[in-house]
């Protein structure tokens, strides 16, 4: 029987390149020159260290810029809230691998509503996807790219 896996997963390698063209980034500008300010990656945590709010806020895009480039969707990242001290200014990104338990309920109600003859099964942080037809799978992959479930989704093992 045909199924695929829906899985939500980084490409830590891609992670850690961006993050290090982030730190080279910040490095040469001439308005980050003097500060210490640089990303401290600790898997799943982007620590963003600075001296202002404002230089967190161009480190973030920066991040952002250098993360879309090596083709990881942001959508995937969770900003926390920015620490200012006297001199510092830390803030946390986390990034989400893995389909949580809701979102994962909330993908099978999408798909058993949709009529599509498919069945889908949460099977840890990822979900199975079984039908009889490949055109049922294929309807139910773009149903879930076109659902706005608020993180990237990769589809993975098609086996026919």
């Amino acid at each position: 029987m045909p199924s695929f896996d829906v899985v939500s997963e980084v490409d830590s390698h891609e992670l850690s390149n961006a993050v290090d063209q982030a730190n080279r980034e910040v490095g040469t500008r001439f308005d980050f020159k003097g500060s210490d300010a640089h990303f401290e990656l600790a898997e799943p945590v982007i620590t963003l260290h600075a001296q202002v709010d404002f230089q967190l806020q161009q480190m973030r895009d920066i991040l952002y810029g250098k993360l879309v480039k090596r083709g990881i969707d942001v959508s995937c990242l969770e900003e926390g809230e920015p620490t200012i001290m006297a001199k510092t200014a830390t803030q946390p990104i986390t990034v989400r691998q893995g389909i949580d338990t809701a979102i994962a309920k909330q993908m099978v109600k999408t798909v058993k509503g949709s009529k599509i003859k498919v069945q889908a099964a949460i099977q840890g942080e990822q979900l199975r996807v079984t039908g009889k037809k490949r055109d049922d799978l294929q309807a139910t992959m773009k149903l879930l790219k076109d659902a706005e479930l608020g993180l990237p989704l990769q589809f993975k093992n098609f086996r026919d």
